[in-house]
């Protein structure tokens, strides 16, 4: 039945103030405008915060950035990921609430602004109707996803969301963060009467206008309201009980709701407004290409909070504590002194306390380093790997990493850091490798091969092979080397080197903060490159790959360059490369953090893989949730603590129960290091081998019928004893 069919459509409606007096209708009016002052004044703070940070170099594009920004809020993908539960439920009361503010605020434009002004009037007879029924389907959800999520913290109760700590010891005057806990369920239980009161108060209105037939009528377009009115009748509530209900619970509802709307600048309820700003500002390279070091700039890195750019302080903000970050990390995974989360909460705790206030504090209180409250313990920065695993997962786009390797950059420069990574930081200055060893040695591995490799930088060349560090001086990289050498001649690849002139690319030099060394670095190779006359750059290292290919560009150096896993896949498309024989292991395959989740490269290892004709038994954590290895950051050059389990025994374990598992392939010279000497310390050395997958292709293209007794028994060292 529509309103038109029977009743005057002007009379379905619901009288706003029906039954109230003219004072009591002020009182609420004075009210409102008091919620909207103080949400005023607490925006203006926020915005003050914002302003006492640093100014971003370029804001462009806003428009795109505002549109993306709304397709991914209202399609939900960064929630849903990895935790669907929780997303779907966030969907119902980011949509039921949506729906219901919406439906408060065409109430407020028809009664407060047009038909004062124009006389215009639209909310009754059928729009109202449709309305109704609309806005109590959207409390239904509201209240269903609120419900979830309190099922899901007082009973299910995830680890990630139990705020504990690893980088403070019981004592510690910041260590609890129960007041965390208790303003997530002020909010679930705020919001949750707000709805429930909102059915009760639509219902006892019902009871009370049973007499009038438009409105008992046309209850059922209310189908919940309408529900709860029959239980109310059928509990012997009158309609004079029903309308001093109405009217008692009204002022509470209001007053509720306007309370709520007053305090959003103040409590987590803002994460509406900064997850938004924080997605709308997403740097996609956030991690894969740090910022520059202003030339101009009296401070290198952030030393204060007011060295932090104002998107960052946004980022402090946006932080929903939802925990993503806290369980994809590594570092806290084995026992270091660091979550993300912890990072973020403790700079944002630092940052309303110190820029909240009308006027900042001495500059000696602006400091977040240090050991006192709210600041960064050195060794929770020492602890990153940089994997990006947090910023990868987070779903309202916070940069940890650029923020932790932005707090490091000033640890370097003030010399806090473990003594072996200084010498480390040293040795790459003077002799331009990690390892310490002559420049004129970086191409000593190439002397073991049967034929000789080009120098790019004398000869003009169609690939430039850029080594790194690993792949050049480790023993066991430098058999890895020779076999990619091998395969690139064997199959005509017209290559070469850089020879001495080749440097660290300096990808974790930056990563770990020392900002004048990375730059030194950079100038170097993109100087030697610019020297050479090459179509693109390969390289068999991630690490180089990343910076290269994302950060020389902001120092003049522009390539063409791709890790092996795609060149050798493509060669394998074009069918330049032809597999001679199938290996039939039982395979899984470790993504290297700045191959996978710095550069999304994926699909050709597996592919690869495939062409080989392994069996890919996947690991739980793959893709974009792989894993790290624990090298990143500098890591490699840093003891682990005595005592605490790394992440590469955390991964071998992993793998370890994989059935049947013969290969753990890697495509990294890092991985290789660690994941090799992880399995010894974990006892699988007879369950299987790490290898790297250019070991795999090479074994690939030996003709079976040519196959020596020697490589047959290789193969069967590979399978499970």
């Amino acid at each position: 039945m529509l309103a038109t069919d029977t009743f005057d459509p002007l009379q379905v409606t619901r009288i706003l103030f029906e039954g109230f007096s003219s004072p009591a209708i002020v009182l609420f009016y004075l009210l409102g405008f008091g919620a909207i002052g103080v949400f005023g004044y607490g925006t203006w703070v926020q915005i003050r915060k914002y302003r006492r940070g640093r100014p971003l170099e370029s804001t462009l594009a806003l428009g795109a950035r505002f549109l993306d920004m709304c397709r991914t809020v209202l399609s939900h993908r960064t929630i849903v990921r990895r935790d669907p539960a929780a997303g779907r439920a966030h969907r119902l009361i980011f949509f039921g609430f949506v729906l219901l503010f919406l439906g408060t605020a065409t109430i407020t434009l028809e009664y407060d602004v047009l038909e004062p002004l124009t006389g215009l009037r639209f909310w009754h007879g059928d729009f109202y109707l449709w309305f109704s029924l609309v806005l109590d389907v959207a409390g239904v959800c509201l209240i269903s996803g609120l419900i979830y999520m309190m099922v899901r913290r007082g009973w299910i109760k995830p680890p990630k969301l139990d705020y504990a700590r690893p980088d403070r010891q019981l004592g510690d005057p910041d260590y609890d963060r129960s007041a965390y806990r208790r303003e997530d369920w002020a909010f679930l239980w705020t919001l949750i009467v707000i709805g429930i009161t909102g059915y009760v108060l639509e219902a006892s209105r019902l009871v009370w206008l049973a007499e009038r037939p438009e409105a008992w009528e046309l209850r059922w377009w209310s189908p919940f309201g309408a529900l709860v009115a029959h239980a109310m009748s059928a509990a012997g509530l009158g309609a004079d009980g029903a309308g001093a209900l109405r009217a008692g619970l009204w002022w509470f509802h209001g007053v509720l709701a306007l309370t709520l709307i007053a305090l959003i600048p103040f409590t987590k309820v803002k994460h509406i407004f900064t997850a938004s700003g924080s997605l709308m500002m997403r740097n996609p390279l956030a991690a894969q290409r740090l910022p520059r070091q202003p030339a101009e700039s009296e401070r290198v890195g952030y030393a204060t909070i007011t060295d932090f750019t104002w998107k960052h302080l946004l980022n402090l903000d946006a932080c929903t504590k939802c925990g993503r970050c806290h369980e994809a990390c590594p570092a806290r995974a084995s026992g270091a002194p660091l979550s993300p989360r912890d990072v973020i909460l403790s700079l944002r705790e630092f940052a309303n306390e110190a820029l909240q206030k009308k006027t900042l504090p001495d500059e000696v209180k602006l400091d977040v380093h240090g050991k006192d409250v709210g600041q960064v313990f050195m060794e929770t920065l020492w602890s990153c790997r940089t994997c990006m695993a947090c910023v990868e997962i987070c779903p309202v786009a916070v940069e940890h990493v650029p923020i932790i390797v932005q707090m490091r950059r000033k640890l370097v420069e003030d010399g806090a850091m473990e003594p072996l990574l200084q010498k480390t930081l040293q040795t790459i200055h003077k002799t331009g490798n990690s390892f310490g060893e002559s420049k004129r040695k970086r191409a000593a591995w190439t002397k073991a091969l049967p034929f000789p490799i080009k120098d790019a930088r004398k000869e003009e060349v169609e690939v430039l092979w850029f080594v790194g560090d690993y792949a050049s001086f480790d023993p066991r990289n430098q058999k890895v080397s020779q076999a990619f050498a091998t395969l690139l001649h064997d199959n005509d690849i017209d290559f070469g080197l850089l020879f001495e002139g080749e440097s660290n690319a300096g990808n974790d030099v930056r990563r770990v903060g020392e900002e004048g060394l990375y730059e030194l670095l950079a100038e170097n190779n993109i100087a030697t490159l610019n020297g050479a006359s090459f179509k693109r750059i390969v390289t068999t290292d991630p690490h180089s790959y990343n910076t290269i290919r994302n950060e020389y560009p902001d120092f003049g150096g522009r390539y063409e360059i791709e890790h092996y896993t795609s060149y050798v896949q493509r060669m394998v498309e074009e069918g330049r490369l032809r597999f001679k024989r199938p290996l039939g292991y039982r395979v899984t395959l470790h993504d290297p953090c700045h191959l996978g989740r710095y550069n999304k490269g994926y699909g050709a290892p597996r592919e690869l893989l495939r062409g080989l004709g392994c069996e890919l038994v996947e690991m739980p954590r793959h893709g974009d949730n792989s894993f790290c290895c624990g090298a990143g950051g500098g890591r490699i050059w840093i003891p682990d603590a005595v005592g605490t389990e790394k992440p590469s025994q955390i991964r071998m374990r992993e793998a370890g129960e994989i059935e049947g598992l013969e290969v753990f392939v890697v495509c990294c010279p890092k991985d290789l290091t660690m994941f090799e000497d992880a399995r010894k310390t974990c006892g699988f050395e007879g369950r299987f081998v790490v290898r790297e997958l250019i070991e795999l292709i090479t074994e690939a293209l030996v003709d079976p019928k040519s196959a020596t007794a020697a490589e047959d028994a290789s193969r069967d060292a590979v399978a499970v004893v």
